[in-house]
């Protein structure tokens, strides 16, 4: 397939100035299904209180014309700020209205099915469960600075210089890495890249790979990316089927951090 075919002539946010010309027939995002004339009419010009504005947190789906979703929020409170947008596209994609509310059990305790799994564990090779989380008190990743994003690396080097026992382990920034540190996450299969074409178009490359770093533990079961596509990817695995011990490893980590 051929890639140009997929991506609009807009190089820059800024460029988007004439509503009608944002998605060409055949574009079948849900940011082309939900942005209307009037939603663009009241936006363009805005900026979230981060000062990212409403063209950044579009922009990857009208420079990729093949996109999913093709929305980005430059902050938390660009939920807020685009709110009328935002809202149709989380309706639309988790059938979650604005009044909903999140229920959250980092808890292993009510879990159960364990024994099933354990009848089926010959045919599962390995469990792996993740979350992903971002600091409050920070823009998320399409509205950082560089000087942001380093901090926000040096906060999560030094929560998990904390862990004890099975969580201890060693942090490996990405800017500087040497080749045999670099073969060695490849060959664990740790070693994350730079981001794609999407979030390329929505500021999530910057830099790289500045501010970015991967720690694992000893027993390498237990990962946290930092300013991946989150600020925190908090992920707990390990071989064979014993799903509540994966997961209460998530839950330790996730709550200690």
């Amino acid at each position: 397939q051929d890639t140009h075919k997929k991506v609009s002539a807009y190089a820059s946010a800024d460029q988007l100035t004439d509503f009608a010309k944002l998605f060409p027939p055949g574009t079948n995002s849900a940011l082309s299904r939900n942005l209307t004339q009037e939603i663009w009419d009241e936006y363009k010009d805005q900026s979230d209180a981060c000062g990212v504005s409403f063209k950044t947190c579009i922009f990857s789906g009208v420079k990729n014309l093949d996109s999913g979703i093709g929305l980005y929020a430059g902050s938390h409170d660009s939920y807020t700020k685009f709110d009328k947008l935002f809202d149709k596209v989380i309706l639309e994609y988790h059938g979650h209205e604005k009044t909903a509310t999140h229920v959250s059990d980092m808890t292993t305790e009510g879990m159960t099915g364990q024994d099933k799994i354990n009848e089926n564990a010959s045919m599962i090779n390995s469990t792996r469960i993740r979350v992903g989380r971002n600091l409050a008190d920070f823009p998320l990743g399409p509205g950082v600075t560089k000087e942001q994003r380093n901090e926000i690396m040096e906060k999560v080097v030094e929560a998990c210089n904390t862990f004890e026992g099975d969580l201890k382990g060693t942090f490996y920034p990405l800017k500087g890495m040497d080749k045999a540190t670099q073969e060695q996450l490849i060959n664990d299969h740790f070693l994350f890249k730079e981001g794609d074409r999407f979030l390329a178009a929505c500021n999530l490359n910057r830099d790289w790979p500045e501010g970015r770093g991967i720690f694992h533990n000893d027993d390498k079961t237990f990962l946290v990316w930092v300013n991946e596509e989150d600020q925190l990817r908090i992920i707990s695995m390990q071989q064979g089927a014993d799903i509540q011990t994966v997961f209460d490893r998530l839950c330790r980590a996730a709550s200690h951090i």
